[in-house]
């Protein structure tokens, strides 16, 4: 082979590459998507006690609501992910935005709790679209001794946005009606469309796949990798999708008789932990405004609960990588059980105890959540980990669909507010057990890099 036909390997280059200006700008946009999908998620639990009274509804009647856009979501994931890997990661998230900014703007026109379902249906298929592709995105341009650090500190834009969205709503709502909530949900994703379209580099990996794409890939891996030296026409070698013999490798690991244990094991942690993380951030706001707390307060609150779940990711993975073990993260979900039944004994009184109470709930649950990522990617093989993962994450997002409908059940039946907690902190014991139990049948290596996802 001529030396100008050399092939150059674009996995390894950028794994072995330098952090420069262009991986902050990468990362740095895809962590603003997250932002809007947190914010925009989040908004409906925000303006839900103003719809129910305004609507005359009680509050089981969001339950459809909550668990709609969530389903969204798991439809954008799979039908936006094909788009992707025909067109290009950057086409999958523009079109991800441009669904948030349009079916949120058109939320401000709802009358209606059936078109209130749709309309978040439709959002949900850009929130869901946009997530898998940042994640993607942002590993494939960051060197891999940054990958873990730079794909968490993005994904932390998911709950910041969320938080954000608490601080504005609760400074909107009373001054300007719940319609300015989803006027800047969408109102910024253009914003940020106008940006991402002429900025964001499309995936070099993408690229090297496609023929005739081979100036453009040497273009951006020319920005990514500014000390590479590239043969005056180079290709381009990369990384190959699993093929038939490793799918069937990963099925048998999972699912074989030393294995099936395990992976039931981790599905029911996956599915408790996320029944209950979207139980909490969709009936929040709701529950503490039917109790008799201000809905500016329980907005904060609910604010609270995001917080919590960012300081808790990124101080519970600092602990683990110290401790060498995911042990502590059984006892991280017991703890969360605790301060969820709290929240029903001290949500009447708005005060310091309830903040403590949310804010540890969100510290524990939403931490343990994404560092069961890197636990998931642990115990299985290469071969079998990325199956692994997928189908932890997929009986997960179940457990999620399923949380504002298993509140909405719960809410209908007028139970107090302690009892409605109790029974809420039930998914967090499970999990509990499940994590112990699992972490006597294996020993994940915590080397693997954290992957973030809800």
């Amino acid at each position: 082979m001529r030396e100008s036909e050399t092939p150059v390997d674009v996995d390894r280059l950028i794994d072995e590459g330098q952090w420069t200006p262009f991986q902050t700008m990468t990362v740095g946009l895809c962590a603003a998507v997250t932002v809007i999908d947190g914010f925009d998620t989040q908004a409906i639990a925000y303006v839900a006690p103003v719809l129910a009274k305004e609507w005359g509804l009680g509050p089981a009647a969001f339950g459809p609501v909550f668990s709609v856009g969530l389903i969204g979501m798991m439809v954008g994931a799979l039908a936006l992910g094909p788009i992707a890997d025909r067109f290009g990661r950057k086409l999958a998230i523009v079109a991800s935005v441009a669904l948030m900014a349009v079916f949120s703007l058109a939320t401000m026109f709802a009358q209606s709790i059936e078109t209130l379902i749709v309309l978040r249906f439709l959002t949900g298929l850009g929130l869901g679209g946009a997530m898998p592709n940042v994640i993607a995105l942002s590993a494939e341009y960051t060197p891999a001794r940054w990958r873990s650090t730079a794909v968490g500190v993005m994904f932390c834009g998911f709950p910041f946005g969320a938080v954000v969205g608490g601080l504005l709503a609760a400074q909107m709502i009373p001054a300007f009606g719940w319609q300015s909530v989803f006027l800047v949900g969408g109102v910024v994703p253009l914003v940020l469309m106008a940006v991402l379209i002429p900025v964001l580099p499309e995936s070099v990996r993408f690229l090297v796949t496609r023929s005739g794409a081979e100036a453009r890939a040497a273009k951006l891996i020319a920005r990514a990798v500014p000390n590479a030296r590239l043969p005056e026409k180079p290709t381009f070698l990369t990384s190959q999708k699993v093929n038939d013999a490793n799918r069937t490798t990963a099925r048998a690991e999972l699912f074989g008789p030393s294995r099936i244990a395990i992976t039931l094991l981790l599905w029911v942690t996956f599915f408790m932990n996320l029944l209950m993380y979207y139980f909490l951030i969709s009936w929040l706001p709701l529950t503490l405004q039917h109790a008799g707390i201000a809905l500016s307060r329980a907005i904060l609150f609910t604010a609270l609960l995001n917080a919590g779940g960012i300081v808790g990711t990124i101080v519970l993975a600092r602990v683990i990588d110290r401790a060498g073990s995911f042990r502590i993260l059984g006892g991280v979900l017991f703890a969360a059980a605790f301060a969820i039944a709290a929240i029903g004994y001290v949500g009447t009184e708005g005060g310091l105890a309830l903040a403590v109470a949310v804010f540890v709930a969100g510290f524990c649950v939403n931490g343990a959540q994404n560092n069961m990522n890197a636990l998931a990617a642990g115990i299985y093989s290469t071969p079998a980990r990325s199956t692994g993962v997928g189908f932890a994450l997929g009986i997960g997002r179940v457990g999620s669909i399923l949380g504002p409908v298993v509140g909405g059940v719960l809410l209908s039946a007028s139970m107090p507010l302690q009892t409605l907690f109790l029974i809420g902190a039930l998914p967090a014991l499970i999990a509990a057990s499940t994590m112990f139990f699992l972490n006597r049948r294996t020993h994940p290596q915590v080397a693997v890099a954290t992957v973030p996802g809800h």
